[in-house]
């Protein structure tokens, strides 16, 4: 099939890669630059989602926590294990006993994925090994196993990966508008002022935050809504060694404190923002994150000790009034020729683009009768009328 995908960040990529190698012939569209909206700007974490649990969300863990072994795996220059030590309070929201639970847990649904088990750490010990975190009123430690990456360079990678594989990568091709018999309207660098058109076998609508909006604008029902949530770091340049989870103070929300490159990774925050709304850093996520921090660590850090800080937006599926509660689980809609993909977690980009290969071969048993159809050599018009 000749298929389109419209977006480059990471789950774009991996399902143009995926279905290139599935012997469909892909073009994918990137509005600017790949890897540079929000699969750039996360934290840094392969990860299963140890607090998804609380939401039931087993099925995203097992998974996630599978093909973070994948990423380990296959791009081990860019993907690494990492120990994450979780202490807890006696003011904690959740007491060490469901915290344990929850682990036990994650190592389970982890499986032969599992990157190391989780422990219960002698206090003693952590004192000493780690002098500058505050553990008066802590009632236990536990320690357990994520991954850390660098999610520009591993999609970058992914990127090659595609192209390798055929893909035809256009960057700098906003895409305004597709239709449900597979005509898409795009502009070029080139020629911004004028829209060209081009049929498709297939549209695969993966564009993140920006997916509903494209359905919008091209006049097509939307099956889900997106809940768009602002993910703020900061970036201190006093580094770190090691890799904690805290709950913020008061809530139950956590935070992270990572080693990066050299410096201290401190995030994430959740605020809901629209489109037309700019994707950066406010200075209260930044004092959020800078007092969380403060709470737990007797080295404080000031507001001059913040070298840099970005900010992401999700694509959340509206499913809950507190952004922390909605579910990170996917959704894959199909209309006519256009399949849209609504929400979608970096660590399972290629699980995701891996149902979508399903989801293809299906569809295309179904329109030829369950024989499938050579793919014609020659290409379909680029500047074609409506």
């Amino acid at each position: 099939m000749n298929i389109a995908i419209v977006g480059g960040g990471i789950n774009g990529l991996c399902a143009a890669w995926m279905l290139a190698n599935s012997g469909h012939h892909i073009t994918l569209y990137e509005r600017g630059r790949l890897m540079q909206e929000t699969s750039s700007a996360s934290s840094k974490l392969l990860h299963g989602g140890l607090r998804y649990l609380e939401n039931g969300g087993f099925r995203l863990v097992r998974e996630a926590l599978r093909e973070r072994k994948f990423w380990i795996d296959n791009a081990p220059h860019l993907a690494r294990p990492l120990k994450l030590y979780l202490p807890v309070y006696h003011s904690s929201r959740r007491p060490a006993w469901q915290v344990r639970t929850g682990l036990v847990i994650y190592d389970i649904l982890a499986g032969s994925s599992c990157l190391g088990r989780h422990r219960k750490e002698e206090l003693s010990e952590f004192i000493q090994v780690h002098p500058d975190v505050k553990t008066s009123g802590v009632s236990a430690v536990y320690s357990y196993y994520d991954a850390q990456m660098d999610d520009q360079k591993l999609g970058m990678w992914v990127a090659g990966q595609a192209a390798s594989a055929g893909v035809h990568i256009l960057e700098h091709h906003p895409v305004t508008g597709i239709t449900t018999d597979g005509i898409l309207s795009y502009r070029q660098p080139d020629k911004p002022d004028t829209e060209h058109f081009r049929r498709y076998d297939l549209i695969i609508n993966i564009a993140g935050p920006w997916a509903e909006r494209l359905l919008e604008d091209s006049g097509i029902k939307a099956q889900h809504q997106l809940d768009l949530v602002r993910g703020t770091h900061i970036l201190f340049r006093q580094p770190t060694t090691y890799g904690y989870v805290f709950e913020v103070p008061g809530e139950r929300r956590i935070f992270f404190v990572l080693p990066y490159h050299g410096q201290t990774l401190v995030g994430t925050t959740e605020v809901r923002q629209t489109l037309d709304e700019p994707i950066a850093p406010s200075q209260e996520e930044q004092t959020y994150l800078l007092n969380a921090y403060n709470h737990y660590f007797s080295q404080q850090r000031q507001p001059r000790d913040i070298a840099a800080s970005f900010a992401g937006l999700r694509p959340l599926i509206k499913t809950a009034k507190a952004p922390d509660r909605a579910t990170r689980e996917y959704a894959i809609d199909e209309i006519e020729k256009v399949i849209t993909v609504f929400g979608g977690k970096w660590t399972t980009a290629r699980a995701l683009a891996q149902r979508l290969v399903h989801r293809v071969e299906a569809k295309e048993q179904n329109n030829s009768g369950g024989s499938k159809q050579p793919y014609p050599e020659t290409d379909v018009p680029m500047d074609s009328d409506k």
